[in-house]
This record gives C-alpha cells, sequence and structure tokens, in this order.
C-alpha cells in the first residue's frame, strides 16, 4: 500500500519487484499516481502466487 501526503490518498496494488514499481510511481506518467511524486510505502504483505496477491488486492 502506497500512500502520498500530497493528495492524502492510499494506492493498492500488486508487484513483484516493490522498490521498482516505487520508483516508477514518482516518476511524471500518465495515470492515477502520475502526477505525484510522494508515494511512500506504508504496508505490505507477501503472497506464494500472483494469483493469491490479486485477490487480496481486489
Amino acid at each position: 500500500m502506497l500512500f502520498s501526503k500530497s493528495k492524502n490518498k492510499f494506492y493498492i496494488e500488486f508487484t513483484s519487484n516493490l522498490e521498482e514499481r516505487l520508483i516508477r510511481h514518482n516518476q511524471k506518467s500518465k495515470g492515477f499516481t502520475g502526477n505525484i511524486n510522494d508515494w511512500k510505502i506504508v504496508y505490505t504483505e507477501n503472497y506464494e502466487t500472483k494469483e493469491i496477491a490479486h485477490k487480496r488486492e481486489l
């Protein structure tokens, strides 16, 4: 789970590379997270499969 202080929003998704994904979210790009660059990791969970992680995300 990511949090942006400037946007006062949380963002939830699953990924296999958390550090790389955070860098991508903090770069200027299109989409919900693209116009903000202060995203911080505030919570994580680990799962054995991508399918289980996706179900948890939903």
